[in-house]
């Protein structure tokens, strides 16, 4: 007898804070930029990364480096421009974990797999190099390329990665962390949905404010995705069942 999660046939990622944890690239492009940093003003980099590292880890993500420079005080002209763009240009130091290549592995053998991810285009393109994503995904949809009006909780990069899996949206899954944007465009279109909530994660703490951007399931490791699906596939054939 066919098992019911074979109900679906493809499962697409999420890819910051879901296949690897973002933290990880924060953390490089702190490194490439307190090397340019040394370089260009002569701050010692092992300062500066130390420095910048305590700023995020106090919760400044988004002016990370405008606190920096105030911090020390320093007036130099496009200066913080120049910091984002070394550290959004940089090829960062990031690698997969081995449980989640053996993941993708064990998917492979019985899905279609593929990825959906906002973020500056080549920001993004360098963290799927660096993590060598593209040998295990069939497709790989950067929301980027589209247009920045195409970014989640857009439906348009879902249709595009439905269209290159080759499958309906009631055949897929969509597993992800934000709940603020994630789940609402992959919804829309009739794909499951599967947060993956870490204990790390930058949006472990949010939770979703309508229940259009709420998941269908929450898992704390994704080692549990496999058992998810069967639980969600159950559902479905006992409500068709009915």
């Amino acid at each position: 007898m066919r098992r019911s999660w074979t109900l679906f046939r493809a499962i697409v990622f999420d890819l910051d804070d879901t296949l690897y944890p973002e933290r990880s690239y924060t953390l490089s492009g702190f490194d490439a930029v307190s090397r340019w940093v040394e370089a260009t003003l002569g701050v010692p980099s092992a300062d500066c990364v130390r420095e910048l590292t305590a700023l995020y880890e106090e919760g400044h993500r988004r002016d990370t480096f405008d606190r920096w420079t105030e911090s020390r005080r320093l007036q130099v002209d496009g200066l913080v421009k120049s910091m984002v763009l070394e550290f959004r240009g940089h090829d960062p130091d990031i690698r997969l974990e081995g449980q989640v290549v053996s993941l993708l592995l064990r998917l492979r053998r019985n899905y279609r797999l593929g990825l959906v991810s906002d973020g500056y285009l080549e920001v993004q393109r360098k963290k799927v190099a660096a993590l060598g994503l593209k040998q295990y995904l069939d497709a790989v949809v950067l929301s980027d390329a589209l247009g920045r009006n195409a970014w989640k909780p857009s439906v348009r990069p879902f249709r595009r990665v439905l269209d290159m899996l080759s499958v309906e949206g009631h055949e897929a899954v969509y597993v992800a962390d934000n709940p603020a944007k994630d789940f609402e465009g992959a919804r829309a279109v009739g794909m499951a949905t599967i947060r993956f909530r870490g204990k790390d994660g930058v949006y472990g703490r949010l939770e979703a404010t309508t229940p259009r951007g709420a998941p269908d399931r929450e898992i704390d490791d994704l080692a549990f995705v496999e058992a998810t699906l069967a639980d969600i596939s159950g559902n479905r054939a006992e409500a068709r069942g009915r």
